[in-house]
């Protein structure tokens, strides 16, 4: 086809050439266009069968040769448009698949973020509960100690007192065992009464 293409630039001037060299006589356009195709070896008896011929040819290249390559193109055209919305429906579907695993994240993200709020909660009400808890057994343990402690007082005090008591008996009889007058044994009695009533 190439070379077709490359001799009709080349055959185009001697065709005008034998167009222009015909003879002025001749009778019209039609007997021009005659000698033209004689002089290339075209003769208008064949020319008919030649037309058949060329259809026939193109009928079976038609046939056989041109639309199956239609055919085909036309087959690799819907392979490849169906490829294309294949491809747009996956990058479809993928970014939906993103976009639900970006929200489900999100989703666990903010129950994790309620769970630990509601951990911490919990610690920090257990934590009160055992500071609570440790602060009455505190004031308990005090006041437990609190009254030991007054117990043990009240305990030396009675023990101080009869060791007094005790004392002052034994000096009375000291003091009695010397003949004391009456007068002095009743301020001494007195005396003791007031000491044994301070304590």
């Amino acid at each position: 086809m190439l070379h077709a293409a490359g001799l009709f630039p080349v055959m185009l001037p001697l065709l005008l050439a034998t167009v222009d060299a015909t003879p002025a006589a001749a009778s019209g356009p039609l007997e021009g266009l005659k000698q033209t195709f004689e002089h290339f070896g075209v003769e208008p008896k064949l020319i008919f069968f030649q037309l058949v011929s060329f259809l026939i040819l193109f009928a079976v290249l038609y046939r056989f040769g041109i639309k199956p390559t239609i055919s085909t193109m036309e087959a690799r055209n819907k392979k490849i448009e169906s490829g294309l919305k294949n491809a747009e429906e996956t990058q479809l579907r993928l970014a939906a698949a993103a976009q639900e695993s970006a929200q489900l994240i999100k989703t666990a993200q903010l129950e994790a973020q309620k769970v630990v709020n509601e951990a911490r909660k919990i610690a920090k009400d257990f934590a009160d509960k055992q500071q609570g808890e440790a602060n009455i057994r505190a004031a308990d343990i005090l006041a437990k100690a609190q009254q030991a402690i007054e117990l043990e007082h009240k305990k030396m005090l009675d023990q101080a007192r009869g060791e007094i008591a005790r004392l002052v008996v034994k000096t009375t009889e000291q003091v009695l065992a010397r003949k004391l007058s009456d007068a002095d044994r009743a301020g001494y009695n007195e005396a003791a009464t007031k000491e044994l009533t301070a304590l």
